[in-house]
């Protein structure tokens, strides 16, 4: 029997908004088939317009706000909103750090699982907070522009103030757009692959207040590169280090292979926890300072160091987990896939004169059951992954090795209860309460600290 929704597209309908989905979408139900529906709160009454109808749910639209919700904020930017900047500007941020908390909790109960999730650590002020922007270039009416694309699409909207980036990369991002629009240097054009510049990425030291300029580039050379240069440096003296990622390729991803360095360092340093850091164009850098400092004092303090223990760090960047915990252990192991990373991690042991810690190129997977072969017997595991989490034959790896603790940093909350859930196989318990930390405000990612414990002996 072939299935009928009870809504019809492009039809209007009142709803009541019940729920707020993981990626901060209102939620309303028509004789139990549900709406997603963009700017709408829990509480809320609305008239929406039905844009999609699919088998199991629909998306709509709001039309017109019936009854507002005492959570929203009104007088937002609707740019930020269109391009997916700041999804959740429209929710005060006590709201939001509660629906961060909730979000977490509600994936532990359809598990099953008796965890409790303590409320998110939050910001004094969740604006203009990113030490790093990458930002896409393009023609529109002839001129060359900055800003975002619209979501979903290719579709460039301009913006000078992103919100949620420091203010002075924004000031940057338009000194170095101006400068480029004065030497007429063409914006690239997705549809012909043409033209010079294709991004601007900017960042900046949060402590040390150096900043980067990296013009990612569809050709090798840039015209009048030299005035160019010139140019940036007279008008931003806090730039330390001007950098060209050549990226000749077609297709949507942001940096390509080759890196060249146009005037100053091939890096620009800054600190998190007391420590020095190395930071090049490329490497992964937690973007929001401030509240990382809080995350990782959080992972260590939990992980109840004593300068005994061995401990493993799994994807570890260029270092900045492993080293913050390098004053607390016997010994620190780091492996982390992208080599440059593991070149900076290495400099930035020596920046600080650390000497425990031994840093690895590959796949956390693939390092780790070598580690198992050679017979590493760590006490601790730090795990920070990506957004997929943990592959399976890690946490097979990681179980076998056997460690006493593992500390879960985790950016995705469905990967964490999955391999939170993988791990209790192996007989790795959740002992204390989940305590998320909000690196990203305005937007519905969580970060989040989770300690597991070995509960049984083989």
């Amino acid at each position: 029997m072939k299935f009928k929704a009870p809504v019809t597209k492009n039809e209007e309908y009142e709803v009541d908004i019940i729920d707020l989905t993981y990626q901060g979408l209102g939620v309303a139900k028509i004789e139990d088939y549900p709406l997603f529906i963009e700017d709408t709160l829990p509480g809320e009454k609305a008239l929406i317009k039905v844009i999609k109808v699919n088998q199991n749910f629909g998306f709509a639209k709001l039309e017109k706000l019936l009854t507002k919700s005492p959570d929203r904020v009104e007088n937002i930017d609707k740019n930020y909103t269109r391009t997916g900047i700041a999804p959740l500007q429209h929710l005060k941020y006590d709201a939001q750090l509660e629906f961060k908390q909730h979000q977490i909790q509600e994936l532990f109960d359809k598990s099953k699982m008796d965890v409790e999730v303590l409320p998110t650590i939050g910001m004094d002020n969740p604006t203009h907070y990113r030490n790093k922007a990458q930002i896409p270039v393009r023609s529109i009416n002839g001129k060359l522009q900055t800003g975002f694309f619209r979501k979903h699409s290719h579709d460039l909207v301009t913006i000078e103030d992103f919100y949620i980036q420091d203010p002075e990369i924004d000031k940057a991002i338009v000194i170095v757009r101006d400068i480029l629009r004065k030497y007429h240097i063409e914006p690239y054009n997705e549809t012909k692959h043409n033209g010079v510049i294709r991004n601007i990425m900017v960042r900046r030291g949060h402590y040390t207040n150096e900043m980067m300029i990296g013009l990612i580039t569809r050709t090798k050379k840039i015209p009048m590169v030299d005035i160019i240069v010139s140019e940036i440096k007279e008008a931003l003296p806090e730039v330390t280090s001007i950098m060209q990622n050549i990226n000749l390729s077609d297709g949507n991803g942001l940096l390509g292979k080759s890196t060249v360095c146009l005037d100053g360092k091939k890096y620009i340093e800054d600190k998190l926890l007391g420590l020095k850091f190395a930071i090049s164009l490329n490497s992964f850098y937690q973007v929001n300072p401030e509240q990382t400092e809080k995350l990782y004092s959080l992972a260590i303090e939990k992980a109840q160091l004593d300068g005994t223990q061995t401990v493993i760090d799994a994807y570890c960047g260029i270092g900045t987990i492993s080293l913050a915990v390098a004053e607390h252990a016997k010994k620190v192991y780091g492996v982390e896939i992208v080599k440059e990373a593991i070149e900076d991690a290495k400099i930035n042991a020596q920046k600080n004169h650390i000497n425990n810690t031994t840093f690895i190129t590959g796949s956390a997977e693939d390092q780790m059951e070598k580690w198992q072969a050679q017979g590493l017997k760590p006490d601790v595991i730090m795990v920070d992954p990506p957004r997929k989490g943990l592959a399976s034959s890690f946490i097979d790896s990681a179980a076998q090795v056997a460690p006493k603790k593992i500390v879960y940093v985790s950016c995705n909350p469905s990967t964490l209860v999955r391999d939170a859930r993988r791990l209790a196989e192996y007989g790795y318990e959740i002992t204390q309460p989940v305590q998320p930390v909000d690196q990203f405000p305005q937007t519905v990612h969580v970060e989040s600290v989770t300690i597991l414990e070995r509960t049984q002996n083989d």
